[in-house]
């Protein structure tokens, strides 16, 4: 079999490889021995965020348990793609569940496994917003509550994008969807509306939630690290852009994901037994919501024909609250 090294570029702070700094600072994805887990042959669309969520998270997780992983999917964009029958992209023992009960699936893996006495197989469940914050929130919930022990990722990109970029209960305010157009007095997503299922998790009391994004990719490995070091319930809810359904371009992907964090919009922080345990601060002074929001086509009835001051007022206030209350202003600004 011909193979082809692997090609390393350090293009800034944030690029994959990372090949100047020392090997043990460097991204699981730098190194030659990544599992791979999700591979090269998928049908994601191009730059799509979801695709690189789950290959980052699945790589970490498959070298926090040596291997020894299972992964368990919920219908959606990411079975979609991976697994156009006959062939899959998967490197890893992988299970498609229904839309709704990919949690409840998890449990099951992990209570054959018990009943196995197989102490070293881990569990990772996963799926996108759709079938994670709406459809199974109630088998999510279980999971919590019974303590099983499952790593479960939501990868959440803000709404039903592979049956057509409908409304999800993580769709954000104002956000255009086939369901909620941008007409009307009051276009888009309505305020106040939907979940946020972090913060839900947390209020379960496992032992480890966290948030995060494809934006960085050392904080993302690290949480999944994390996450595997401990048993029970645990929860990492990671936000991917969709270039689909936020009508943005294809190569604004990463871009768009670190500035959903630097304008307070979507706080990264970690979770342990019920407690915030950390937050990771704003690099600098928080940047305003329009430079988040104009990029996407999704948001455009808010810039054209005439700016709605009313609505990005309410939106920069939603950012401006996350900020206070996470404490995520950095020590400078």
């Amino acid at each position: 079999m011909t193979t082809q090294r692997v090609k390393f570029y350090q293009v800034g702070s944030f690029a994959v490889g990372n090949r100047l700094l020392d090997p043990e600072q460097r991204t699981i994805q730098s190194g030659p021995d990544r599992a791979n887990a999700l591979t090269s042959g998928h049908r994601a669309c191009r730059g799509c965020g979801e695709a690189l969520g789950a290959r980052f998270v699945q790589d970490a997780a498959m070298r926090a348990a040596g291997g020894k992983l299972i992964s368990v999917n919920a219908t959606g964009c990411l079975e979609v793609f991976s697994t156009p029958f006959p062939e899959t992209a998967w490197q890893v023992p992988w299970i498609h569940s229904l839309f709704g009960n990919a949690p409840s699936v998890a449990s099951g893996v992990a209570a054959a496994l018990r009943a196995k006495g197989d102490t070293r197989t881990r569990v990772l469940g996963q799926g996108g917003d759709g079938g994670t914050v709406d459809i199974g929130f109630a088998s999510l919930s279980g999971m919590f509550e019974r303590g099983d022990d499952v790593l479960f990722v939501c990868y959440d990109n803000g709404g039903y994008m592979n049956t057509g970029v409908q409304r999800s209960g993580a769709t954000p305010p104002a956000a255009r969807t086939a369901t909620t157009p941008a007409v009307g007095p009051a276009p888009g997503n309505p305020f106040g509306q939907g979940k946020d299922a972090a913060r839900i998790a947390v209020a379960h009391r496992i032992p480890y939630v966290a948030t995060a994004t494809v934006a960085d990719l050392h904080d993302l490995e690290d949480k999944v690290t994390a996450a595997m070091e401990l048993h029970g319930a645990r929860y990492l809810h990671v936000l991917v852009p969709c270039p689909l359904g936020w009508g943005s371009d294809a190569s604004e992907t990463v871009k768009l994901a670190r500035l959903a964090v630097e304008t307070g919009l979507f706080p990264l922080y970690e979770a342990r037994e019920g407690r915030i345990a950390a937050v990771t601060r704003l690099r600098r002074g928080p940047v305003p919501v329009e430079e988040y929001l104009r990029p996407q086509k999704r948001y455009r009835h808010l810039f054209e024909p005439e700016r709605d001051e009313a609505t990005l007022d309410r939106l920069q206030s939603i950012a401006d609250a996350n900020i206070d209350e996470y404490g995520l202003a950095s020590e400078e600004s």
